[in-house]
């Protein structure tokens, strides 16, 4: 070895966040961390309840996640996309009432009205979706804006009542089980949640969503149409938000106006668990699941328990805080 040569031993700086544990850089990466969390989750709920890991009990949180399962889906486009959309909950409660009043009030056949309710959902995406592209508003404020829209309108149509009773067939949907196990409603999910992931894994058009939320700016450049995949997932978002409002109109065999309030954050909450970067560009289905089977078994957890529902909300306000923690705490080491 020449005397000019740098010895192989020499030290480089220190990049930000390097000196952070090795356990937390890689807590965020894949959907390792999050499916840990849920069995050491599941565990201390076997231990601490015996009702928890029956037949009955997981049946339950499978069906109780259908409705949380859809909504992060679509999430899961918006979040990659370094978007928001904090409307989901609203726009399942209007199309839920769309769903009941032309059913019952108007007198569609309940197929044509299914069919409406799914399209007014999607026609709320693309309201917000058009908001950000075009007139520039942040996705929270569009977002914020349609929830408001949306919970509004829901109100109007029936003056703040709901509507009660569809034909047996439509509520077997979500109460029947196939095999013993399966409704038609958790089927739906999980053949949803298998054509996102091959979507966002196989498909050009994944590719594209993932470089969106990379870098914007890079993304054009690469002749990727920005503005059209941005406007694209708000759509999905919202076609997603109105297929949970008529399942969960199934679910309760009623359209109320009030439905879902504050379930956006639980939506927000499972993509983020799920190994989702609010900063955009990372995210995977498969993390999603694990997110929403987290969400809930927890609520469902905290049921058996007894615990309040108003201490369930802290309860999750802290998982919340301490998913975007490990969030910002990754990207600092990255």
């Amino acid at each position: 070895m020449s005397a000019t040569q740098a010895p192989a031993t020499a030290t480089t700086k220190a990049e930000p966040g390097s000196r952070l544990p090795a356990w937390v850089r890689n807590l965020g990466s894949g959907t390792g961390g999050p499916l840990v969390g849920l069995v050491v989750l599941c565990v201390a709920l076997f231990i601490a309840t015996p009702f928890f890991l029956t037949a009955n009990n997981l049946l339950n949180i499978l069906d109780q996640v259908t409705i949380l399962g859809i909504l992060a889906l679509g999430m899961t486009f918006v979040i990659i996309t370094a978007g928001i959309d904090l409307s989901v909950a609203a726009v399942l409660a209007l199309s839920m009432m769309i769903l009941g009043w032309t059913s019952h009030n108007a007198g569609w056949p309940l197929w044509l009205s299914i069919i409406a309710a799914i399209l007014v959902g999607g026609l709320c995406g693309l309201a917000s979706g058009l908001g950000i592209t075009v007139t520039k508003l942040p996705p929270f404020i569009a977002t914020l804006a349609m929830l408001s829209i949306a919970r509004g309108t829901a109100n109007v149509i029936t003056d703040g009542q709901q509507i009660v009773g569809y034909p047996e067939w439509f509520t077997a949907l979500s109460t029947e089980r196939h095999f013993g196990f399966l409704t038609i409603t958790a089927l739906v999910l999980i053949v949803l949640l298998v054509l996102g992931w091959a979507f966002l894994r196989y498909r050009p058009g994944g590719r594209a969503v993932y470089a969106v939320g990379g870098s914007a700016e890079v993304a054009r450049l690469a002749g990727i149409k920005v503005k059209q995949v941005t406007t694209g997932v708000y759509v999905l978002s919202g076609l997603l938000a109105g297929l949970a409002g008529v399942v969960l109109a199934a679910r309760l065999d009623s359209s109320q106006p009030s439905a879902a309030v504050g379930l956006e954050l639980d939506v927000i909450a499972a993509v983020v668990i799920g190994g989702a970067s609010l900063s955009g560009g990372v995210g995977r289905v498969p993390g999603t699941v694990v997110g929403v089977l987290i969400i809930g078994v927890l609520r469902n957890g905290l049921n058996l328990l007894s615990v309040s529902p108003f201490v369930q909300q802290i309860v999750i306000g802290v998982v919340i805080a301490l998913a975007v923690m490990v969030d910002v705490l990754q990207h600092r080491s990255d």
